[in-house]
């Protein structure tokens, strides 16, 4: 049997002699309970549970900690699949804020190159009505065909500077400037081209034309192909292109063969198709590349280098099957 030392001390003993070696939960009366352990970032700031207990079972106060509060700079912060940070709500909510911004900034940079498009095309077809259905106007563009020449040199100058030089695109009002110019040397010549052919052809043309870039649109708008991932394709069925046009040209210049005519038009607006497939989904934005929102005269230009095309090649198929 123990002996009495060895006794709990009686209730008036233990308020005037506390003992807390003996018995580490005891406190004063009347006193409020020991804080909670505060953490820290510093894992070596706060007592380990082996340490509570060499310390004589005494919780460290909240002062011998440097930092009030857990701190997640020493740990290790969880991913979700994606790839997101899931420290906390308030930078999830930061993160799905950039994503809208992000989304809404593309959205009107494709709302701003549509505009710009649509002008660019109504001022193009309207020159085109008027050189095929103004008899006049059709006699003129044909009996001066120098003024085609000096709109092609214009168009190809100013094309020039607007795909190779990265500072008048982007500075406004110089670059719708540009576009402007741009836009009506290539739609005269246009309208020239098509001056030479019936006006049944160009109709034709005209709708078709209509009919493929609407299907383009709405296909790349829903396809998960990606196409911007092909361009080393498109360049080389450009250049095959080229080579064809040019025997093309050599041949019909001393024979006019009609279905050679036709197939390599027809080969053309299949490769510019393509090419617009591809300038679309660099416009949209959530393939492999993308064009930056700040190249919207870029945008606009693409698209409409490619619509015409496509319409000129198509002019030509239907003015051969006409004839």
């Amino acid at each position: 049997m123990s002996s009495k030392t060895d006794s709990p001390p009686s209730y008036e003993d233990a308020l005037q002699h506390p003992k807390s070696n003996n018995y580490p939960f005891q406190t004063q009366h009347g006193a409020p309970l020991p804080p909670p352990p505060s953490y820290s970032s510093s894992p070596g700031a706060c007592l380990s549970p082996h340490s509570y207990w060499s310390q004589g079972g005494v919780y460290p106060q909240a002062s011998m900690c440097p930092g009030a509060g857990f701190s997640l700079s020493a740990m290790p912060i969880p991913t979700l699949s994606a790839g997101l940070p899931a420290s906390s709500p308030g930078e999830m909510d930061d993160f799905f804020s950039n994503q809208w911004e992000s989304t809404s900034i593309r959205h009107a940079f494709i709302r701003k190159v549509y505009l710009i498009l649509t002008v660019q095309l109504a001022v193009t077809f309207a020159v085109v009505a008027v050189f095929t259905f103004v008899h006049p106007v059709k006699l003129f563009v044909i009996t001066y065909p120098a003024i085609y020449w000096a709109s092609y040199a214009v168009f190809f100058f100013v094309y020039c500077i607007l795909i190779c030089c990265k500072e008048p695109r982007r500075r406004f009002p110089l670059n719708l400037v540009l576009l402007g110019i741009f836009t009506i040397a290539l739609s005269y010549m246009a309208g020239s081209v098509s001056s030479y052919y019936q006006t049944k052809a160009v109709i034709i043309a005209m709708g078709i034309t209509a009919i493929v870039c609407i299907a383009v649109t709405v296909f790349c708008f829903q396809t998960k192909v990606d196409f911007t991932s092909c361009g080393g394709l498109l360049c080389i069925a450009a250049v095959l292109l080229m080579i064809i046009g040019i025997v093309t040209a050599i041949v019909l210049s001393f024979k006019y063969v009609p279905w050679l005519h036709m197939l390599y038009a027809a080969i053309g607006a299949i490769i510019y198709t393509l090419f617009l497939v591809y300038n679309t989904q660099l416009l949209i934005g959530n393939r492999e590349l993308a064009i930056s929102p700040e190249e919207y005269i870029y945008g606009a230009l693409s698209l409409y280098v490619d619509i015409v095309h496509i319409f000129l090649f198509i002019l030509q198929v239907s003015g051969a099957a006409t004839e």
